[in-house]
This record gives C-alpha cells, structure tokens and sequence, in this order.
C-alpha cells in the first residue's frame, strides 16, 4: 500500500508555477520600463531648440533660453515659468496651456502664435511681435504688454487684471468677456475698431483713447472705467461724472 505524501505536494512547486512566476516577473519588468520612456519624460526634453520640435509637457523652467529658434514648435503644456525666451522665434508656435509664469518674451517674434489658456502671471510680453496671435482664456494677471504689436490678437476671456499695454499696437486687438480690472491702456496705438463686448473694466484705464469706433461698448462699462476729457466714447456714451479717476 503506497502512502501519499501531502507534505512534498504542497511545498514542492511544479515546473509550470516556477514559469509563471519567471512570466509576471518579466511583464512587471517591461511595465517599469514602458512607463520611464513616458512622453513627459521621453529623449526628446533634452533636444536643442529648433523649428517644428515636440516640446509639449516637458519641464523647462529657470532656462536661459533667448533667441531660441522655435517656429511651429509644439510647447502645449511645457513649464518655461521663469525662463528667459527674450528675442526668441515662436511663430505659429503652440504654447496652449504652458506655464510662462515669470517667464520673458521681450522682443520676440510671435506672429499667429497660441498662447491659449497659459498661465504667465508677471511675465513680460514687452514689444512682442504677436499679430494674429490668440491669447484666449489666458491668465495673464500683472503682465508686461508695453511697445507690442497686438495687431488682430485675441484675448477673449483672458484674466488681464493689471496688465499694461503702454504704447502697445491694439489694431483689430479683441477683448470680448476678458476681465480687463485695473488694466492699463492709456497710451495704447490703434486704427480701427476694438472689441470690449461683455468685458468687465473695473478701474480699466482709457485715459486719452479715442474709442469711437470701439464695439460692444456700453455705458455701465465706461462707469466703472477711467478716462479723461480726452477719452472719446462711442455715440449714445455719456463721459462719467466721476473721470477722471483718483489715484490707486
């Protein structure tokens, strides 16, 4: 009579366990591999800048990075806060959602370029090239707009509290729903109509701006705006009793 022995059966394992175990060791190894060659963290990062390059989602915070080549590049998502692209080319660039908080775009050449919904607190702007470029839904709070050429730009929805457009080319230049609180246009240069339909322009300064021909102008927006005796309104817009505005 032969005896079964449950000890060696349940601590012995078979040949086909210990492959298994050798598989889901193998697979877990592929996965770890897989996710460190993720976009975010892909070769790509570390490349030069260059016309056309898929910079999206990538860190480049804290970067001198001025008269970068950049033209038609992919920047959706990319951290440049604090970086300095002074004088760079990023025309026809997409920069939608970037993180420019900071960052510095003086001079540069942004002609059709999307700064869509980027976030570029205290950042400067400062004679930027930028026709035809959309700013829309950006968060531009307290930025440097003065001496740029805005031609045709879009800012609907844009956050502009604070921002100033100092000698600023607003020709065709869109405000439609931007939240335009205490910003500064005195100053600003412009043929042609602007529009302001639906945008909100507490303290918004207009001092010594001819807005005529502006659209979407309506007289609860010029109550809460500041002008002057200099400032022209639209027909059937009264000047306020309370302009010019005291200091703030």
């Amino acid at each position: 009579m032969k005896i079964f022995s449950t000890k060696h059966a349940y601590q012995t394992p078979t040949a086909s366990g210990a492959e298994k175990h050798r598989a889901l060791a193998f697979g877990l190894l592929l996965a770890a591999c897989a996710a460190t060659s993720s976009p975010a963290m892909a070769a790509y990062c570390s490349g030069t800048p260059e016309p056309g390059l898929d910079w999206s989602e990538c860190t480049k915070k804290n970067l001198m990075l001025p008269s970068s080549e950049l033209e038609g590049a992919n920047l959706s998502g990319t951290d440049f806060s604090l970086t300095d692209l002074s004088g760079s080319n990023l025309t026809s660039a997409n920069l939608e959602k970037a993180n420019l908080v900071r960052a510095w775009l003086a001079g540069a050449k942004a002609e059709k370029a999307n700064f869509a919904r980027v976030e570029a607190y205290r950042s400067s702007f400062a004679n930027i090239a930028a026709n035809g470029a959309s700013f829309a839904g950006a968060e531009l709070q307290r930025a440097d707009f003065s001496g740029a050429d805005l031609t045709g730009a879009n800012f609907e929805k844009a956050e502009v509290g604070r921002v100033t457009f100092k000698g600023a080319v607003l020709t065709g230049t869109r405000f439609s729903l931007a939240n335009l609180s205490r910003a500064n246009l005195s100053g600003a240069t412009f043929e042609g109509p602007l529009a302001f339909d639906q945008a909100f322009m507490f303290l918004t300064h207009i001092e010594g701006l001819d807005l005529s021909a502006a659209q979407g102008l309506e007289q609860a927006q010029i109550e809460l705006a500041c002008g002057d005796d200099k400032t022209k309104l639209p027909d059937g817009l009264t000047r306020p009793a309370g302009w010019p505005c005291d200091s703030d």
